[in-house]
């Protein structure tokens, strides 16, 4: 194909402007390349608004439970009754715990030993902000807002990133706070779209991408400048994505996610994983779970429990998809707060306090509840769950008995031996004795907290 020069001109023009608007989906990778860790990979699902714990995991036949919830206390009998559980666990024997009746898929993973559930857990802090509260989470310092990194990123750069392209994956159109600051997260909606944006002739196929196979003349990976290694990365990474061609991805024989932007973010997800490029983390939102009225209705049905169906349906499916990665796949699902336990005017309920979290994968001791159950007695401020388990334990856990992760004072500053008293979620051992370094020590992340989150490949050529 013939190019002129000012048509080229105006390509490149095209494709710089596309990657600092952040159309190669917010691309940047680290300075450095360290050597390729463990293969087990973490997804890390967040419900965003305050999932409604107690109707995902009902005390339904506590009365103080009944009592309080009213008309959206789950019902005892109908097609909705909860899928009553054993939890395994002598604190939960004075109710019946089940499921919400929209959720067989996940009684199903339950039963199968595959599914963790962890009761009145969460964030203990004194917060009912939506975002102050999300940021003390994903940051990792509840209480601490100021920090400037996430809790992941430094997770991966205390325990050395893979070797691979896509280390850190955010299925979604921006990274979330979790990922502060680190340099190796792609962005991404879905593989099929993701790339360099420019004219058409310059990014089709049938031409042999012509920007970018000039992009790759000026970053060939062979200095020192990092620029250029990261200029080489981010070209690469679009073109292992393009010869996979995920435009044709089928996920595995059965398998159906659910539609929305829900199923499209872990069907993104598992479409990656399978691309082997050395994916390590994702993360998922889920958003929609602020439910202050019409919740749900007397007979189980409603808008929440249809939500609690969609998350159900979708992790079923992401984790059936990935069959062949089941060993080393985990998935925490978690969110900012739970609900309180009395339903308000509006039938629907405020912003609470303990919740849920859900542990899923393979090398899960699943087939129980953990933690210490409250009761619905002794409420926080009167109103609302206590807190008995502190998430940074369950994410801990799983950071150093499955990511292989001792510096654990390094990733969640604050946190204590005293605090940390692994439940037993996971297979595995810790790697050594627990590091509880604070970030000023010399495990502190280097990298800027302000770093840009867009890659700009300047041309240092000629066009």
């Amino acid at each position: 194909m013939s190019v002129t020069r000012r048509e080229f001109l105006m390509g490149c023009s095209a494709a710089l402007a596309a990657l600092a608007a952040g159309q190669v989906s917010q691309l940047i990778f680290a300075d450095q390349v360290r050597a390729a860790g463990s293969d087990e990979m973490l997804v890390v699902v967040f419900l965003r608004g305050g999932c409604d714990g107690l109707s995902l995991l009902s005390p339904y036949d506590d009365p103080a439970y009944r009592q309080a919830r009213g008309e959206l206390a789950l019902p005892l009998t109908g097609a909705n009754a909860p899928l009553r559980i054993d939890p395994r666990n002598s604190s939960y024997s004075t109710s019946s715990f089940g499921l919400n009746g929209k959720m067989p898929q996940l009684k199903e993973l339950y039963d199968g030993g595959r599914l963790a559930l962890v009761h009145a857990c969460g964030l203990d802090d004194d917060t009912r902000s939506h975002f102050d509260a999300m940021d003390y989470i994903e940051r990792g310092t509840p209480g601490n807002k100021a920090t400037g990194s996430g809790w992941i990123t430094r997770h991966l750069q205390s325990s050395g990133e893979a070797a691979g392209l896509l280390p850190a994956l955010a299925s979604g159109s921006a990274t979330p706070a979790s990922l502060l600051g680190y340099g190796g997260a792609v962005a991404m909606n879905n593989p099929r779209s993701f790339g360099i944006s420019t004219y058409g002739r310059y990014n089709r196929a049938e031409e042999g991408y012509p920007v970018l196979k000039v992009l790759e003349g000026f970053y060939p990976g062979t200095g020192v400048n990092s620029l250029d290694v990261a200029g080489k990365r981010t070209i690469e990474t679009i073109k292992a994505i393009r010869a996979a061609n995920p435009g044709a991805y089928t996920p595995r024989s059965g398998v159906s996610y659910p539609t929305g932007s829900f199923g499209d973010a872990l069907q993104t997800v598992a479409q990656v994983v399978k691309l082997e490029q050395g994916l390590r983390i994702a993360t998922v939102d889920f958003g929609g779970w602020d439910t202050h009225e019409s919740q749900a209705q007397s007979d189980g049905n409603g808008y929440l429990p249809d939500r609690l169906g969609m998350l159900s349906q979708g992790l079923y499916a992401f984790y059936n998809d990935l069959v062949d990665y089941q060993g080393r796949l985990t998935v925490v699902v978690m969110s900012e707060f739970g609900r309180r336990l009395g339903r308000n005017a509006s039938n629907g309920t405020d912003h609470g306090h303990g919740n849920v979290m859900l542990v899923l994968g393979g090398a899960v001791n699943g087939g129980r509840v953990y933690g210490a159950w409250p009761g619905l007695q002794d409420l926080d401020q009167g109103q609302d769950l206590r807190i008995t388990t502190d998430f940074r334990v369950v994410l801990g856990e799983i950071i150093t008995r499955r990511l292989g992760n001792r510096n654990l004072g390094a990733i969640f500053p604050g946190l204590t031996a005293q605090i940390y008293q692994p439940l037993g979620l996971v297979n595995g051992a810790d790697p050594g004795p627990i590091s509880w370094a604070s970030a000023s020590d010399p495990l502190e992340i280097q990298q800027s907290p302000n770093l840009p989150r867009r890659l700009y490949l300047p041309m240092t050529g000629k066009c």
